[in-house]
């Protein structure tokens, strides 16, 4: 279940969690004594976080022993063609006449040697396979089963952010590559634990930033987000997957991504939801033929239709589009060469009454279409913006940063006078807007709705 999830970047188990560490006195000293309180405060919530994570690994190895007795299973009940072929041949030879039957045997000996050979070859295969898949399930449970914690060997990652990384790097001169090697050294002396920083049986993972200090396990060696059927990767699969989500595909909708790069976007939204007609859009050659690599390699290039076209002229009927989702170019890698105002009323012309846009905005972008939405708020008598609570939740869609804000049903009844009052998003009403991390950069999923026809 824990390795279905979708839009889950790593999953932990949790050791410690806890006020971030008091960095005001910028000493090294009492910050590096502030970390080793991480391990030696309480030993005991790290003696259980170490007992659940060899019991997740017992479980993964003894799984992996069932699929490998359930595939000899099969294959012992299911013999090769090419002998039983063979076998019939032998026997119908045998009733053949005393003048062939010196050649007769001749050729059964021969046949015999060349079955022998093949079947000792398959055989040294599987013994081969059989015994690499034993040793690293005996590693796994080897690291599993190790009573004695002497035994354990570890490595300790860490990562620094916000005005604490920048006091660690600037002031006190402590990256989180020595925070890692301090922590390991108290580990070391509190359990008598083994460092190994290339091939260790347990990885400790540390986050510091201006909000908690965290300490956890990874319960996976590969990231979640590291998706096996994506050949080469464009936008992150979790906010991919977490755009589409936002969207609420329904079977049978025609979904298009008007600027779909490599198209990350509609492999993830395809994978979980199949019964829907999906559309990729581009205007670079290079990223189309990306993209067709990464459908041909996920066995999606029959379901997903690759056109090479400009996002400000769709070559659509208008009102044509169920959901549009897609991940407006930050300006970084690819040059956003028309006004985000352009692109949106293109997309707005294809999307049919009730549909939804779902959109990656960078934090440029998501200012500048919050402007315009606050300019578009109507003034009272005292030359202030209008206080109309059906306004200001139409036309404010990000609120606090981290929260999100739905349209209500009630909203609807003075919808017409809201969309009057809207002219950057003619009938477009902002929905719900989350702030997601891409690492050193933030950005902001959007999702708008269109509650009216434009009259074209």
């Amino acid at each position: 279940m824990l390795k279905k999830l979708k839009s889950a970047e790593r999953l932990f188990l949790l050791i410690k969690k806890q006020f971030p560490l008091n960095v005001s006195s910028v000493s090294k000293g009492k910050i590096l004594s502030e970390i080793q309180r991480l391990i030696n405060d309480d030993p005991e919530s790290w003696l259980n976080a170490i007992s659940t994570w060899k019991n997740l690994l017992e479980l993964d190895a003894k799984k992996d022993k069932l699929f490998q007795r359930a595939a000899l299973f099969q294959r012992a009940a299911n013999p090769p063609k090419r002998k039983v072929e063979e076998n019939d041949i032998i026997s119908a030879k045998k009733l053949k006449t005393k003048q062939l039957q010196e050649l007769q045997e001749s050729g059964e000996c021969l046949l015999e040697k060349q079955t022998e050979e093949e079947t000792q070859e398959q055989g040294d295969f599987l013994t081969e396979r059989e015994k690499s898949q034993e040793a690293f399930q005996n590693d796994v449970v080897k690291a599993a089963d190790a009573k004695n914690q002497n035994d354990l060997t570890f490595r300790v990652s860490c990562r620094c952010s916000g005005a604490i990384a920048k006091t660690f790097t600037a002031q006190v001169h402590l990256p989180p590559k020595e925070v890692g090697r301090i922590t390991g050294i108290a580990l070391m002396k509190q359990f008598g634990w083994k460092a190994d920083l290339r091939n260790p049986n347990l990885e400790i993972f540390i986050h510091l930033n201006d909000i908690y200090s965290v300490v956890g396990i990874p319960v996976f060696r590969i990231p979640l987000a590291s998706r096996a059927y994506i050949k080469t990767a464009g936008l992150r699969s979790t906010i991919a997957w977490a755009l589409a989500s936002l969207a609420e595909i329904q079977a049978g909708a025609f979904v298009l991504d008007p600027m779909c790069g490599l198209g990350t976007i509609l492999l993830e939204a395809a994978k979980e939801w199949p019964d829907v007609y999906y559309v990729g859009a581009d205007v670079s050659d290079s990223q189309l033929l990306g993209a067709y690599d990464n459908l041909k390699a996920a066995g999606l290039k029959n379901k997903i239709e690759l056109l090479q076209v400009s996002v400000i002229d769709l070559p659509l009927p208008s009102e044509s589009v169920d959901v549009i989702i897609s991940d407006i170019p930050f300006g970084k890698k690819f040059k956003l060469g028309e006004d985000i105002k352009s692109i949106l009323q293109e997309m707005e012309r294809v999307l049919h009454v009730g549909g939804a846009i779902v959109l990656l905005l960078s934090e440029e972008h998501h200012r500048r279409l919050k402007d315009d939405e606050q300019s578009s708020i109507p003034l009272n008598s005292e030359g202030s913006h209008t206080g109309e609570p059906s306004i200001k939740k139409c036309l404010k869609p990000g609120g606090k940063t981290g929260t999100s804000e739905t349209v209500s049903s009630s909203f609807e009844a003075s919808s017409q006078e809201c969309l009057d009052k809207t002219p950057p998003f003619g009938s477009l009403v902002p929905v719900e807007c989350h702030k997601v991390s891409l690492g050193r950069t933030d950005a902001f999923i959007c999702k708008y709705r269109k509650l009216h026809s434009l009259g074209l």
